[in-house]
């Protein structure tokens, strides 16, 4: 079989590329440019930059398959970038590597998988997919938690629809992290010790404000902090240099330690209290995918609200226009407007939304 590797220059995706090429498939190893390489005003981090694109194509040397680099820097800005900032400006809490993976690595990939005539796209993603039966004699495609759950990519894949899961595949969905290194010093790749990126590629510093007041068309706004009674406590530079359950940087004190529980863009209002404050027991979510069907009316799941979340119980009510309601059995802290909520059956992903 002709399968596109998606290859990033780091371990995960050169051995799944490797993988692939030993069990005898006809590989062919495809590596994003997300920015210009010339140099410029735009600096990335420890993954998408020049060397890991001369580390793929070494990588791919090594165990003999093709290796070309498209360019999607116009996609990345459009698709990631933007609407990074945008959420942002909108008091929301993004996760563009949700963004990136979906709207970006597969949608774009499997257009280019069609111009080399593959069937599949490979990704170094911890994750599993699998055919199973469903009604009327057709089959579906499952997504499951890898086996190493500390390292499950699943969070970032919700929002994979079942075409795209026909396409995909996961070679390291079986493996442990330990082994996929292994298997690199083993065979020879020169990544096999190469560390993990877990920065946002784009903000290599960590400073999301400032990233975000460069790319803000019509600047950064003051606005007032207050209490949960409305009383003004301070003032602030700008609703995008906070999120929900911040307690860092909120220029105010007071005789408990205090997080943002409230951000209100309309009216550039921060509102801050006590950490029991930051708890809620329900949620409502847009822009949901369900992966294998919608479940039925009140249904059992587990959630999580964040990628390092623990699940938590829950209910799920679906509701007209791709939206849900979520309830859980115990508080939740710090439910963060912008960030997804994935909802699994055990190790099954049932699928997922963007919190409201």
């Amino acid at each position: 079989m002709r399968i596109v590797a998606a290859m990033s220059g780091g371990v995960d995706s050169s051995v799944a590329a490797a993988l692939l090429a030993a069990r005898g498939h006809n590989v062919v190893g495809l590596s994003m440019q997300l920015y210009d390489q010339r140099g410029g005003t735009q600096s990335f981090g420890s993954c998408c930059t020049l060397d890991d694109l001369h580390d793929a194509r070494r990588v791919a040397r090594r165990i003999g398959i093709p290796h070309y680099i498209v360019n999607f820097e116009r996609r990345f800005e459009e698709r990631v970038i933007s609407p990074f900032v945008q959420e942002y400006a909108a008091a929301r809490t993004p996760i563009p590597c949700v963004r990136c993976n979906s709207d970006l690595k597969f949608a774009s990939l499997l257009d280019r998988a069609r111009g080399f005539d593959a069937e599949q796209v490979a990704t170094g993603h911890y994750a599993r997919v699998e055919t199973v039966p469903a009604a009327g004699g057709r089959a579906v495609r499952r997504l499951r938690r890898a086996a190493d759950h500390a390292k499950d990519q699943c969070y970032f894949l919700f929002s994979l629809t079942q075409s795209q899961l026909a396409r995909a595949s996961f070679p390291l969905g079986d493996m442990l992290k330990a082994e996929v290194r292994d298997y690199a010093r083993d065979h020879g790749l020169l990544v096999a010790d190469k560390p993990d990126s877990h920065e946002i590629c784009f903000v290599p510093d960590g400073d999301y404000a400032a990233f975000v007041e460069r790319r803000l068309p019509e600047g950064s706004r003051d606005g007032a902090v207050v209490d949960a009674a409305g009383r003004l406590l301070g003032r602030h530079r700008g609703v995008h240099r906070f999120t929900v359950g911040q307690r860092k940087g909120l220029g105010v004190s007071g005789t408990v330690p205090l997080y943002v529980t409230a951000i209100d863009a309309a009216s550039d209002t921060v509102t801050v209290g006590p950490r029991a404050d930051l708890e809620r027991t329900t949620l409502t979510a847009r822009g949901v995918n369900w992966i294998e069907g919608t479940p039925r009316p009140g249904c059992p799941v587990t959630a999580q609200i964040r990628h390092h979340h623990p699940p938590a119980p829950a209910r799920v009510w679906p509701l007209d226009g791709a939206a849900l309601r979520l309830e859980f059995d115990h508080p939740q802290p710090a439910i963060a407007p912008g960030q997804a909520v994935v909802l699994y059956d055990g190790d099954i992903v049932l699928g997922g939304g963007w919190i409201d």
